[in-house]
């Protein structure tokens, strides 16, 4: 069994550990949450590339790999991350547990001091970031962001949620815009790492065997050097209630060979803080979120309108996004039918078996987050973003108890907002 705490080691500087003796490495991560912001996403994404790239004590990759091997061969990568409104930036670090060290050492105290000298102690040059590392690092980034329309798939609910939220922060991509990317300068980037250190929310994650005192003991020696602030940001997410009175038609031309048809859902305001939102989980399941949904089987398997179609939800955002691919001539067809399924979950038109089925795939989700390090992080940064406590196991337990009549009243707070199509080029 595991044991899950959380306490503030800074003001606004928070540990979560779990104590498992399940895994032979010990998980480490450290997160600065700030509000997600087309001006500043760019920049936030950049930082830890760039903070990857050398400390002051080892200013190379090549110095840095070597104190990694010194540690069993321990692994730290930035990541960057999005949580409703919030852009989540930091490192991510998996080392040896200290119950598997050869002699006995202790990895957990050095690792934390590894983490917290790439966050802290930067290598620098006339006082600010490396010029070399930051075009590298910008380079880099910009061709991520470019990459992303190769993905027609991702690239085509990434549409649909920038359209959709155009006047909300949601509709900020996580790595930013090639635009402002270009514009960073290492001076610029200096001044906006200093400002995140200040303000942002810190996360510290850690999954291990070691004892959760000595755990926050590690961090708090690793993180000493931060600002202190008594007002570090909550995170936040503003959440709109209501569609449009008509939906929005988005249509996109490109020189592909399958359609993309996406559609953006406003829950009627029902969000991961609700009571009710174990039974919205459970209705998009059931419409969309698994291979025995009604999209799944209907749309796709027995009409075949569809190459694919599925429903995911944005707990803190009050979105429910549908992504299909389809023929071109099959636009009108797939969308009516698409809608049409949703129509039967509303109604309450639901087989004991895709409810069950739907369930059990939901719960069975939930406990195999136990069983992963990562996935466990992941969880655990998302509720801490939206400010909850209830682990995997508390979610599977409210997951059990939901009712047809719940799934169909939650369901029938689905409105329809945007539609986003691309399709091909003419002739």
């Amino acid at each position: 069994m595991s044991q899950v705490t959380r306490r503030e080691l800074f003001p606004g500087v928070w540990l979560r550990a779990v104590h498992t003796n399940k895994f032979k490495s010990s998980y480490l991560s450290i997160t600065l949450l700030a509000p997600l912001d087309r001006r500043t996403a760019g920049a936030n994404a950049l930082i830890p590339e760039v903070l990857r790239r050398g400390s002051a004590i080892h200013p190379d990759l090549e110095s840095l790999s070597a104190a990694l091997d010194e540690l069993y061969g321990g692994a730290i990568e930035p990541a960057v991350r999005k949580k409703g409104e919030t852009q989540c930036v930091g490192f991510a670090a998996s080392f040896l547990d200290d119950a598997y060290a050869l002699k006995g050492e202790k990895i957990l105290e050095p690792a934390a001091d590894l983490l917290g000298e790439l966050l802290l102690n930067p290598y620098t040059q006339d006082g600010h970031f490396c010029p070399d590392y930051t075009a590298g690092e910008k380079a880099n980034l910009i061709d991520r962001i470019r990459a992303q329309i190769n993905d027609k798939r991702t690239y085509a609910v990434q549409r649909l949620a920038q359209e959709m939220c155009r006047y909300e922060a949601f509709g900020a991509d996580k790595l930013g815009d090639e635009e402002s990317v270009a514009a960073i300068t290492p001076e610029s980037l200096w001044e906006r790492y200093q400002e995140l250190l200040r303000t942002a929310q810190v996360e510290v994650y850690y999954c291990g065997s070691a004892d959760p005192d000595r755990v926050a003991e590690a961090l708090r020696c690793a993180l000493a050097r931060l600002p202190v602030n008594e007002n570090r940001a909550d995170p936040d997410c503003e959440v709109r209630v209501t569609a449009g009175p008509e939906p929005v038609l988005v249509e996109e031309a490109m020189d592909v060979t399958q359609g993309k048809l996406a559609l953006g859902f406003r829950t009627g305001g029902l969000t991961c803080w609700e009571n009710e939102f174990p039974a919205l989980y459970l209705a998009v399941a059931v419409y969309g979120g698994t291979t025995l949904s009604k999209l799944f089987m209907n749309v796709r398997e027995k009409l075949s309108l569809c190459y694919y179609a599925s429903a995911v939800l944005e707990k803190m955002k009050g979105l429910m996004l549908v992504s299909s691919g389809i023929e071109f001539d099959k636009y009108q067809t797939a969308k009516d039918e698409i809608l049409a399924q949703l129509e039967a979950v509303k109604r309450g038109e639901i087989e004991d078996w895709e409810l069950e089925g739907s369930r059990r795939t939901l719960i069975g989700m939930c406990r195999a987050v136990l069983d992963d390090q990562g996935r466990q992080e992941e969880f655990w940064l998302g509720q801490a973003a939206a400010g909850l406590e209830e682990g995997p196991e508390e979610l599977a337990a409210r997951l059990e108890k939901i009712t047809r009549e719940q799934v169909a009243a939650a369901a029938q707070k689905l409105e329809l907002d945007t539609i986003y199509f691309l399709k091909g080029k003419e002739g």
